[in-house]
């Protein structure tokens, strides 16, 4: 019955795109009429010998019998044979009534119609004993017309769509099993390099205690513990800092030794972290290089990702969505930064790495609008279209010298731009030689704007963009920002960028808005966010809807979920087969974006 009403309607909806509006009024009082909704096998017996045999219509009998035989298979000889049969009992029938009825012209016009064919096989079975009535082809169990077995194909895609979602699982758990037993095997190397050190310490201290012993007299006592961080601490004396840092003691000339116990105690926990509890996941695989950035739409009903060929893709996650938005943009140069209009999902901005900043309009599918930066500021870093006003913000750089992401960032310009008119309004001030601009974000009702630098500064400008007034700033990390976003009750903002001495450790911070320079929470990412593993990407992060949980870009092919205003819980995602370059939130749903350098794009929604 669902196929029935499901071809009712389109045969309906075929009625009306041709225009067949009698047609399509007699197929409703028909249908209207119908009650047991079943093959009516009467109707069609009095269709031929009601209308079309008294009535000597002969080319729609012919047609309809024809229509008949196109309905079952040639492997369906049997049917076939038994339908032969009653055709010709059927036309046999209509030649004989129309000589009775002394209408010799529709027996001359019917074979003019038929060919010489039909009539050669009158002939031939004209002295058969087969009636009509035993030559009748049972319709007791009629064969389901085509139309009826369309939504079988819609049953094939579920079905070949779980079994993908079922392989998918199956392959991020194989993923799992094969980190965890390289794990086993790395800590096992790691534990007989141990022994080792602790061997040949034992012997080195051993032999110069005896010398000294021999010489002076006297043998100073030395403790050397080699074991885990945790268990040294009630080992060592000295002074212990607030950050968990131990200073050894040593000779007074000296350099004192930094022992931090407090992050490998976090990273211990990154290790630990739970994988997430997945509702679906869906893999998309139309890019053929590494992905360099992912957004979801405003509704989030479409998404489009870039790769570093230049190629973006729009697309959609949801089979129920339509596709008609979907389309492939041929940008010629990198995509370093995608935006969708606020306000609507209308308007797609791409920015590249030759200084081309282009709107893609993705009903009409064309590019409305193709920008342009100076030629001395050509790598387009970040886009940010403001909330409530019509206008856009690029943050561009220069070329620099160096081969990582960051060295290769020169000096900084952001330009406010206007989306009526597609003209730039003013360039905020940054001063001399600006160190550049790599992330920005607007607040909520868009009266701020947030720009973070490679030198770890955060800038803060006003909303009128025309005056181009900064209004604070205060230095969040020892080195370059990558990514800042403003919390989720816009009295914080995030910041992502690198801490340390040795400018290495990935770092998250929460800065208070209402005490400036004050850190609310934070966490150290160089678990997942080694800078050696992505020189060639900036790493981002991305809130939640509700703000509460925070993903971040990994140099591992798993990405962490960390709980904000939580130093120890959090999660990591499903693996891919690469480090994992860029991510996003669903603006609404508990769904994220995850792209990756093995070309692949996943869509996770998360219980």
């Amino acid at each position: 019955m669902e196929n029935m009403n499901y071809a009712e309607e389109l045969v309906r909806e075929f009625l009306f795109f041709r225009g067949f509006t009698s047609t399509l009024q007699s197929f409703d009082r028909e249908l209207a009429t119908d009650i047991g909704r079943e093959f009516h096998k009467d109707k069609i017996s009095d269709l031929i010998f009601s209308v079309y045999i008294p009535k000597f219509q002969a080319q729609n009998l012919i047609s309809l019998l024809t229509f008949f035989k196109q309905c079952f298979s040639s492997s369906e000889t049997i049917l076939i044979a038994t339908l032969s049969k009653l055709e010709i009992s059927v036309l046999r029938y209509y030649i004989v009534h129309a000589v009775q009825s002394g209408r010799s012209d529709k027996i001359i016009e019917f074979f003019k119609f038929s060919g010489v064919k039909m009539s050669t096989s009158y002939r031939k079975n004209l002295n058969s004993t087969d009636s009509m009535e035993t030559n009748a082809i049972s319709l007791t169990k009629p064969r389901i017309p085509a139309l009826l077995k369309i939504s079988s194909e819609k049953h094939t895609v579920n079905h070949l769509k779980n079994d993908i979602k079922h392989l998918n699982t199956r392959l991020s758990q194989l993923q799992a099993l094969l980190e965890e037993k390289e794990a086993q095997l790395s800590q096992s190397r790691s534990n007989i390099s141990t022994t080792r050190q602790r061997s040949i310490g034992g012997n080195d201290e051993s032999v110069c205690c005896s010398l000294d012993t021999q010489s002076s007299g006297l043998c100073k006592e030395s403790t050397v513990s080699f074991g885990e961080p945790r268990l040294a601490t009630t080992h060592l004396s000295g002074r212990q800092s607030l950050d968990n840092s131990v200073i050894l003691p040593d000779d007074r000339d000296a350099s004192p030794v930094m022992v931090n116990y407090g992050e490998n105690d976090e990273l211990q926990q990154e290790e630990d972290f739970p994988e997430v509890k997945v509702d679906f996941q869906e893999t998309f695989l139309g890019h053929t290089s590494p992905i360099s950035c992912c957004r979801f739409s405003t509704s989030g009903d479409n998404i489009a990702s870039a790769s570093v060929d230049g190629t973006v893709r729009i697309w959609s996650y949801d089979s129920s969505t339509s596709a008609s938005r979907n389309a492939t943009i041929y940008c010629g140069a990198e995509i370093m930064s995608l935006e969708w209009d606020c306000k609507s999902d209308r308007l797609l901005l791409i920015g590249t790495a030759d200084g081309g900043i282009k709107a893609w309009n993705v009903d009409a599918k064309r590019v409305v609008c193709d920008l342009n930066t100076t030629r001395a500021f050509p790598s387009v870093l970040d886009l940010k279209c403001s909330p409530v006003e019509p206008i856009f913000v690029s943050a561009a750089a220069s070329r620099g010298q160096g081969t990582s992401y960051i060295d290769k960032l020169g000096f900084a310009s952001l330009t406010v731009w206007n989306m009526r008119t597609w003209k730039p309004m003013a360039v905020l001030p940054l001063g001399k030689d600006p160190p550049a601009i790599t992330s920005l974000c607007f607040n909520h009702n868009g009266k701020i704007l947030a720009a973070a630098a490679t030198d770890g500064m955060i800038h803060m400008f006003d909303s009128d963009m025309s005056a181009g007034l900064q209004i604070t700033g205060w230095p969040a990390h020892d080195s370059a920002i990558s990514s800042v976003l403003f919390g989720p009750d816009e009295t914080s903002i995030f910041s992502l960028g690198i801490d340390g001495k040795a400018r290495s450790s990935p770092k998250v911070f929460e800065w208070s808005l209402q005490n400036q320079g004050k850190v609310i929470w934070s966490r150290n990412c160089h678990r997942f966010c080694n800078p050696e593993n992505l020189q060639h990407y900036k790493h981002e992060m991305a809130l939640d809807a509700n703000g509460k949980r925070l993903l971040v870009t990994s140099g591992s092919v798993r990405a962490p979920i960390y709980q904000v205003q939580d130093n120890m819980n959090g999660m990591k995602t499903l693996a891919h087969s690469a480090p994992i370059s860029t991510v996003d939130w669903h603006p609404t749903l508990p769904i994220f974006l995850t792209g990756s350098v093995d070309n692949s794009v996943r869509v996770t929604s998360i219980l």
